[in-house]
């Protein structure tokens, strides 16, 4: 799985832009603000629909233009693949498979698969359950899309069993008790499974991140990564229709997939309170690692991945470390200063105020 091109137009700082990526590693080189990461947030778009940093779709259209195409040319499987996604300003954008127009934005999941890496990733140990559980269910899409729309079933029937709550005003009469057993049921159905999804792939992760962080720390601290949600014994129907009367007091639902935490732990001790910064970082880097093994091995190829400005974070053991255990595969790698020590990338693109520069400048 790789691109071979990349075409971009009104896509956040850049009117139009055309380059070629190596199929090892691509280094896009460029002072900070003017597009790197842009670049990359390009390519996470063709494989996810959504911005990597959470942005909302009308923020990736460049200031001043209507809509923004991205456009990725590319092969998966042997086969040559077109990719093709229109963002709009106004209204619903479009996404194309090989020119063929998709009747859901959802079916180009899994045309291409991603593997991301950023600063931001140490809020996955030291952030809070939110962040972990996301990182679960984006992992899980990247192996299977089909779970994409279990993850929108259970955000939907949150919805509408918060709605249900709020508008109860604390009082359960007989029709907001006959609704919520209605709510309670899809939700203990599509949430369980949910769960059971998460804790498979945990224990699926589970020796991928013990290797990963030992390759990335050059340490054998144990590593352990739990995922036990507190209503799994009773059951979710059960945890729910306990926690009814408060849930109507306080207005939200309190028991669920949406309130579980994925534990990690370093030598027996919660790494997001024990773990010194040095170990937080190699712990978030391995999970990062892992995750892109098992989606490897889902897929049958390597999703490409995606290096946003890593390197400026770790200091020169870890990022030699990190280089070593870099699997096999497509790289994109963004630095505003020098590349690693170990660093030899195929290609070099320089970037200056939304514009790919002529080799050589």
């Amino acid at each position: 799985m790789r691109l071979r091109r990349l075409w971009l137009a009104d896509f956040r700082n850049y009117e139009s832009a055309e380059v070629d990526l190596a199929p090892g590693l691509t280094a896009v080189i460029g002072r900070n603000g003017h597009g790197k990461t842009n670049l990359l947030e390009a390519v996470g778009y063709l494989a996810t629909l959504s911005s990597l940093r959470g942005a909302p779709g009308e923020a990736l259209v460049r200031t001043g233009a209507e809509r923004a195409v991205v456009r990725g040319e590319g092969e998966r499987g042997g086969r040559d693949l077109l990719l093709e996604a229109e963002i709009a300003t106004g209204g619903r954008g479009r996404a194309l498979i090989n020119r063929q127009p998709l009747r859901r934005t959802r079916d180009l999941l899994g045309a291409l698969r991603v593997s991301v890496f950023s600063p931001d990733d140490l809020e996955l140990v030291k952030g809070g359950p939110g962040a972990r559980r996301r990182w679960l269910d984006d992992v899980l899409v990247a192996e299977h899309p089909a779970h994409d729309a279990l993850r929108s079933d259970v955000e939907r029937i949150l919805r509408q069993r918060a709605s249900l709550l709020k508008q109860s005003g604390g009082r359960l009469s007989a029709e907001v008790e006959l609704t919520l057993d209605v709510w309670d049921t899809k939700l203990a159905e599509a949430g369980e499974a949910l769960g059971r999804a998460r804790a498979q792939l945990v224990t699926r992760l589970a020796p991928q991140l013990s290797e990963a962080y030992g390759s990335v720390s050059e340490s054998c601290t144990p590593v352990t990564a739990v995922y036990e949600p507190e209503w799994a014994a009773a059951g979710l129907d059960a945890a729910l229709r306990a926690a009814r009367r408060d849930d109507l007091r306080r207005g939200v639902t309190t028991v669920g997939p949406h309130r579980d935490d994925l534990v990690l732990e370093l030598h027996g001790l919660p790494a997001r309170t024990h773990a010194s910064q040095g170990e937080q970082r190699s712990l978030a880097l391995a999970l990062r690692l892992a995750a892109h093994s098992v989606v490897t091995t889902a897929a049958g190829e390597p999703p490409v991945l995606l290096l946003d400005d890593v390197f400026s974070e770790l200091d020169e053991r870890r990022s030699a470390a990190l280089l070593g255990a870099l699997p096999p595969g497509q790289t994109l790698l963004t630095t505003a200063g020098r590349l690693p020590a170990g660093a030899a990338p195929e290609a070099v693109l320089r970037i200056d105020a939304g514009r790919v520069l002529p080799a050589g400048r």
